[in-house]
């Protein structure tokens, strides 16, 4: 069956490609692509190609292969909410909670990530049903687009672009350093620096190709990074830090922190804890009688805090994240069992 949808005025001047994502929105840009290329879309009757940009009101026939070898199967996922901490005609600034991948993970696609709730978001502003999202209507409003990722056991703010316009404007000011980052991380032991002073951790990161997935601290050929970092709270013991990453290598902050000594409290792959107990922290502490002791915080001890970008006409957004219970609860025990006493 081949649908005919006609170009409406706002769509005017977008590539080919783009109009047909927010027509089929569980559809890829690759698979799509390949259905123009192979002739079976078609503007006021012509053949054409991914990149012809549209005008209002010209005809574009679109005959999807059904039977398709690589036809993208709609994801079965959970309804998820997410809370948007920042939003206009450009982009989003979405609340990722921990525990939440970014993208669909390879052995477990059927579960909930972000780009699946971003998806659902944009449907249902759409009005248009999730198991009828690969058949034509008006469109989306907006495609979201992931513009940068943090790990999946760590919470904060994520930067999306709605429009293909804004995803490569901010992943120029990626490139270009013009969009700041600030994390909170809580760490083992007492960072020595002093109040008021910053600290710039610059060490180049690479593969551990020892252990997949892991990076490291690699002098020769790892890649230059680098982080800045200061006291944000201190205790006994542990430190909060508000680090910024001037670069961004995969798992930037944690290798850091861990190479200099001060690993995360809880990270399983650089440091040593994969939970944090009141037990350990405590002195003299009791277990309730039947109960298990149930972690103040069993995920990484990071949070995306805020991020500072700019707009189309040169200004600054700053976005801030609020910062989860679960590391409220882990703060508020070690401020209270754990005061820090100046030596």
């Amino acid at each position: 069956m081949t649908d005919h949808i006609v170009v409406p005025r706002e769509r005017t001047g977008i590539e080919l490609d783009e109009f047909l994502c927010l027509l089929y929105p569980l559809l890829n840009k690759g698979f799509l692509r390949r259905q123009v290329r192979e002739g079976r879309v078609l503007i006021d009757g012509q053949p054409t190609q991914p990149s012809q940009r549209v005008r209002s009101d010209q005809v574009v026939s679109i005959d999807i292969d059904e039977e398709a070898d690589d036809l993208p199967q709609p994801p079965v996922a959970p309804t998820l909410e997410l809370v948007v901490l920042f939003e206009d005609d450009e982009v989003l600034v979405v609340e990722k909670p921990a525990g939440l991948p970014v993208e669909p993970e390879r052995w477990e696609r059927g579960n909930a990530c972000l780009s699946g709730g971003l998806l659902q978001l944009a449907l249902q502003r759409a009005d248009v049903e999730p198991e009828a999202a690969d058949l034509p209507a008006e469109g989306l409003g907006f495609r979201p687009r992931i513009v940068h990722r943090i790990d999946k056991e760590t919470s904060g703010a994520v930067l999306v672009a709605k429009t293909l316009e804004a995803e490569r404007r901010l992943r120029e000011a990626f490139a270009g350093r013009a969009v700041h980052k600030q994390y909170l991380a809580l760490v083992e032991g007492e960072y020595p620096l002093a109040a008021d002073d910053e600290a710039l951790i610059d060490r180049p990161i690479g593969p551990d190709l020892r252990r997949s997935g892991r990076m490291r601290i690699d002098e020769q050929e790892g890649k230059p990074s680098q982080t800045r970092v200061r006291i944000e709270e201190r205790f006994a013991g542990f430190t909060l830090l508000r680090c910024e990453p001037v670069t961004g290598r995969t798992h930037q902050i944690r290798v850091h922190l861990a190479a200099e000594g001060f690993p995360l409290a809880v990270d399983k792959l650089y440091g040593r804890r994969d939970a944090l107990k009141l037990s350990e922290l405590k002195r003299n502490y009791r277990e309730k009688r039947g109960r298990a002791e149930s972690p103040l915080i069993d995920r990484l001890t990071l949070h995306a805090l805020s991020l500072t970008f700019p707009d189309a006409a040169g200004g600054l957004h700053e976005v801030t994240a609020p910062m989860p219970k679960d590391f409220q609860r882990a703060l508020k025990q070690l401020a209270k069992v754990r005061p820090y006493r100046r030596r």
